[in-house]
């Protein structure tokens, strides 16, 4: 049986990693080795990434529910106990966009939470 060497899978396998690494610095972007390290490295960072986004959006979205609570004179766990009480299922994501953006409607909720207490 004739003797097959790698050339085209190889070739190809070479040239996918080295289209994803293209734009970073130096041999990163040149050499094969290199850049397979960067390559595995920066889609490990994508994976890790994308977990950490949903739980700094989790904080955010609850740091200005809580600015928006004491204003109306109720902290942060005192307001979605009271939510929960009145059975008003707004999630946080929603709630921090009212805190924001609709001030009066988010004293109005206040109140419900509060009077459910």
């Amino acid at each position: 049986m004739a003797r097959t060497r790698t050339g085209f899978v190889r070739r190809r396998r070479h040239k996918k990693v080295l289209k994803l690494t293209k734009g970073q610095w130096g041999t990163r972007s040149k050499n094969f080795k290199r850049a397979n390290e960067a390559m595995m490295r920066s889609l490990w960072y994508a994976y890790r990434d994308r977990r950490q986004r949903r739980r700094q959006l989790r904080r955010l979205w609850i740091q200005r529910i809580n600015a928006a609570a004491r204003i109306n004179g109720m902290k942060y766990s005192q307001l979605m106990h009271g939510l929960k009480r009145a059975e008003v299922s707004l999630d946080r994501k929603s709630l921090a966009g009212i805190a924001v953006h609709d001030a009066e409607t988010f004293s109005k909720i206040t109140e419900t939470a509060k009077q459910s207490l």
